[in-house]
């Protein structure tokens, strides 16, 4: 009996581990007992969760590709693929997804055959989070999960601020549900590497992070060289010599400003390492066109004009005049200082001679409808916390009202745009829930079912 003891014992203790191994490493069952808190917990380590009640929706290699595509893009978008079930309501589900996350970032579910998104705004403005999700939404679009998602991601890893939480990376160990035995097994190696992972994660945002600067600077140069040319031009074609007769010393005040001005905005613009710099380059030119008109006016003998900011459709058109009426594309009418011209213009019914810029593919629009680089160029034209009021409603304003903009391009511009967290930062709950922006059902939770989920009814 002794003999055969041991041997029993031996093969009990392995049926027992083995059955405690696959326990561990069993995916659940397809009639899934998850809550939102276990999506939660899985989309700390993955961007993308998919229940496995909702399995249909979405295969295992779909999520892995959709996985890689948004880990690829180093950008804080997640993803959740949940059954429409009583465990999952729709009422609140985005935000309780955001609150027990606890990531900011950009927030996708498919809810059964429903969708909706919603994002931190210092990730993504409400407003692009609404498009996107209205773009997916569509009567025209293929409403399948996977080419759904996938229209979705490939669109907000583009637009989404911030970079992937540090929690993606080293992702080891089961599917989701499953529980890590790999890790377990290795764990010292693990705590031997985190702290070289962590640098090499950290090297590899700040590289991320050099690079956008560069380009985002290296647009912003091509606009500024020409403000500076411009202004160069009118220097040299201003009939003023400091000892010409007339001349007094503070004609040759405002004129030595004047070229100070140009002097400063040239070298500041070559030593610029950062889009935030630009900010120096055109205070420094709307200081030196505040000068030249008001050595224009002590010339003709006029009155000194009043500081104003310059003209808001093109501030090489020098000091406004006035302010005047004006309502962009989409947006609500607001007061903007013109130049003289520009008033004529607009009280004739015409159009002004708008500031245009490249926005890629050979095209140009008004400087307010391209992108968050040119907000440090009109920050230094319109400074003071004038630019809010000025550009509220715009493509640009839009962007320059997140704590992005502030992280990535300077900020000071919004006053509060400064931001406690950037995009994928940990800040649990502490998120404003009115500014979570999403689709249709976000915030009153009619999405699911009555609105923005409507399982159909794109």
């Amino acid at each position: 009996m002794r003999k055969r003891f041991f041997p029993t014992l031996l093969a009990g203790l392995l049926l027992i581990c083995s059955a405690a191994a696959l326990a561990l490493t069993t995916p659940a069952s397809a009639a899934s007992t998850a809550t939102v808190a276990d999506a939660a917990q899985a989309l700390r380590n993955d961007p993308v969760y998919v229940d496995p009640g909702a399995r249909d929706q979405l295969s295992t290699a779909q999520e892995k590709e959709l996985e890689n595509k948004i880990r690829d893009a180093d950008k804080p978008v997640l993803v959740a693929v949940l059954p429409d079930t009583a465990a999952f309501p729709p009422q609140g589900l985005l935000q309780t997804l955001r609150s027990d996350t606890g990531i900011t970032g950009v927030y996708a579910i498919r809810l059964g055959d429903g969708f909706d998104a919603g994002a931190d705004p210092q990730v993504m403005p409400t407003r692009a989070v609404d498009n996107l999700t209205a773009a997916v939404k569509t009567p025209s679009t293929d409403t399948d999960a996977a080419n759904q998602l996938n229209a979705f991601v490939d669109r907000a890893v583009e637009q989404a601020r911030g970079s992937a939480p540090a929690s993606w990376s080293g992702r080891a160990g089961s599917a989701h549900g499953g529980a890590p035995v790999g890790v377990l097994v290795t764990l010292g190696a693990v705590l031997v590497a985190g702290g070289a992972g962590a640098l090499a994660i950290s090297r590899r945002n700040r590289r991320r992070r050099a690079r956008e600067e560069r380009a985002a600077l290296d647009k912003l140069r091509i606009v500024v060289d020409e403000d500076i040319t411009a202004y160069g031009e009118k220097l040299e074609r201003l009939d003023f010599h400091p000892a010409e007769a007339g001349a007094d010393d503070a004609m040759r005040a405002d004129y030595e400003r004047a070229l100070d001005s140009y002097e400063s905005a040239k070298t500041t613009m070559e030593r610029a390492e950062h889009p935030s710099d630009v900010r120096g380059v055109t205070q420094a030119l709307e200081d030196g066109r505040y000068s030249l008109a008001v050595l224009e006016a002590r010339r003709t003998g006029a009155a000194i004009p009043a500081r104003r900011p310059p003209c808001f459709f093109d501030p090489r058109h020098g000091p406004s005049v006035a302010d005047v009426l004006w309502t962009p594309s989409g947006g609500a009418a607001r007061e903007v200082p013109v130049c003289g011209a520009d008033e004529v213009r607009l009280r004739q019914g015409e159009d002004p001679m708008s500031r245009t810029v490249d926005v890629g593919d050979g095209r140009r629009r008004p400087y307010w409808e391209a992108g968050p680089a040119y907000g440090p160029w009109a920050g230094g034209y319109f400074g003071g916390g004038l630019l809010p009021g000025l550009l509220v409603g715009t493509v640009l304003g839009s962007m320059l009202a997140t704590p992005a903009y502030a992280a990535e391009y300077g900020g000071g511009d919004f006053g509060g745009a400064g931001g406690d967290y950037s995009g994928g930062d940990v800040s649990g709950s502490d998120f404003d829930s009115s500014g979570f922006g999403g689709g249709d059902g976000f915030g009153d939770g009619g999405g699911f079912g009555g609105g923005g989920f409507d399982g159909g009814g794109f």
